[in-house]
């Protein structure tokens, strides 16, 4: 069994949390709850950690994406520096654990 379509499927989820369509999401749960349940003091706490998870998740992304931006443009710049590291953000999570392993072995 390959693990790599469930690592893959996990980065978009993570990725699609980012973007404002997951707030989209989180809207039309909220108008079903509404409609077809109840809010009580239980449902109004889970609604607000997940908006708050949402926000969060959003602003790190940004964070990270303009992180990622200015590594690319110290990257663009160095001479030494490899091209295979420009699209090192594209990876899996583990993948991108190899790779910093790699450089840091490379550098001693």
């Amino acid at each position: 069994m390959s693990y790599a379509a469930p690592r893959e499927w996990l980065t978009w989820l993570g990725t699609a949390t980012a973007r404002p369509a997951a707030f989209l999401v989180f809207l039309a749960y909220v108008i079903a709850w509404m409609a077809f349940g109840h809010l009580d003091w239980h449902s109004v706490a889970t609604l607000a950690t997940w908006a708050m998870t949402l926000f969060i998740q959003r602003a790190e992304h940004r964070d990270t994406q303009a992180l990622h931006a200015k590594l690319d443009e110290l990257l663009k710049v160095h001479e030494g520096a490899k091209d295979s590291l420009m699209n090192v953000d594209e990876k899996d999570a583990e993948e991108v654990e190899r790779e910093r392993d790699h450089v840091k072995k490379s550098s001693r």
